[in-house]
């Protein structure tokens, strides 16, 4: 059983990942380690236009929700896109760059949150 997402912007965030076919997608809750924000959605795309569309499809719903996006960065070269919306920080990597930085390992002593899997009843509401 999948652990209920604690916001409803980072489950519409996780949830467009996901319906654009996000790959290895990890959820950190840093509320306990880092000041800056409380989670980072890490998500890995296979080609320049998925990642583009992962980034638009979060950013969209975002918006529909009201949410402000206080920083964008790496969207030309789409190797890593940031998307920072304070009480989240999605990041969206290519392989490649995914494996170069591993946030996974340098955020290691933060709690991971089971993400919901495509098409489930979580991740659909």
């Amino acid at each position: 059983m999948t652990a209920k997402l604690p916001s409803p912007r980072l489950t519409a965030a996780t949830e467009a990942a996901l319906d654009k076919k996000a790959a290895e997608l990890v959820i950190l809750d840093l509320s306990d380690i880092g000041g800056f924000t409380d989670f980072f959605l890490i998500c890995t795309g296979w080609s320049t236009p998925q990642i583009h569309a992962i980034a638009d499809e979060i950013s969209r719903r975002m918006d529909a929700l009201g949410a402000r996006l206080a920083h964008r960065e790496g969207y030309d070269s789409a190797d890593w896109v940031l998307l920072d919306y304070g009480e989240f920080v999605a990041h969206i990597f290519s392989e490649k760059a995914r494996q170069y930085y591993d946030l996974e390992r340098l955020w290691r002593s933060a709690r991971r949150i089971p993400a919901p899997e495509a098409g489930s009843e979580q991740a659909t509401g």
